[in-house]
């Protein structure tokens, strides 16, 4: 499998993502600068987490308007996998290929804890590893993870099953408790949770091998 993960200034977590992805993947991923204007070719782009240019404007706000975001566009109407962890997703929301924003968590402080999550859908190319509705624990690490969507938009995804994972109990005001969210070709997934921050039962869960586990053997069916 080919992985290439962008990198913008303030990211936080790629070194984590590719250590998971090189572990749990067995590839060794591309680590790509925001500022390159075409993506490698590759089954799976990954946005990690972190504080693209430090939050300004919005979470995710510059980072969406780097000039490899037009390249990582084509590369989801052309069906390539696109996964966004934490920031990774308010930067698809922003750009547009996520629908929804992602708004300050309604304590308006910032929430880092290992938490509950249920995976809603096991029938995904990120998520074929886990029982439906099964319930795991991944940390989460955001100040900006309240999602919110106006209510017809937020009846649509409900209607197409978009919904890919939710909050067991309720942490920073997500409208029906969203956690993940899948586009309409459920090619394109971000989440708020860290999974790469869950293979190894030493640091808390291992809980997140299974998102890995998922991808890996989509691949080789």
């Amino acid at each position: 499998m080919d992985v290439t993960i962008i990198s913008f200034p303030g990211t936080n977590c790629d070194v984590d993502t590719a250590n998971a992805v090189s572990r749990k993947l067995n590839t060794i991923p591309k680590i790509i600068s925001c500022k390159e204007k075409e993506i490698p070719k590759s089954d799976l782009i990954i946005i990690p987490g972190g504080f693209s240019y430090g939050d300004y404007l919005r979470s995710g706000a510059i980072a969406a308007r780097e000039p490899i975001m037009l390249d990582l566009v084509n590369k989801a109407k052309n069906g390539v996998y696109i996964l966004g962890i934490c920031n990774g997703f308010q930067i698809l929301t922003e750009v547009n290929l996520l629908p929804g924003v992602l708004l300050k968590n309604n304590s308006l402080k910032f929430i880092s804890k290992t938490i509950k999550i249920k995976i809603i859908r096991n029938d995904t190319f990120f998520t074929s590893s886990f029982a439906k509705n099964e319930t795991v624990s991944i940390p989460v690490a955001h100040h900006d993870g309240n999602f919110f969507i106006e209510k017809k938009a937020l009846m649509e995804i409900e209607d197409n099953q978009q919904i890919a994972m939710r909050y067991v109990d309720p942490i920073n005001g997500s409208l029906n408790d969203i956690a993940g969210l899948y586009n309409q070709k459920f090619n394109v997934l971000g989440l708020m949770p860290h999974p790469e921050r869950a293979i190894d039962i030493r640091t808390g869960s291992d809980d997140g091998i299974k998102f890995f586990e998922s991808m890996l053997n989509f691949v080789n069916i």
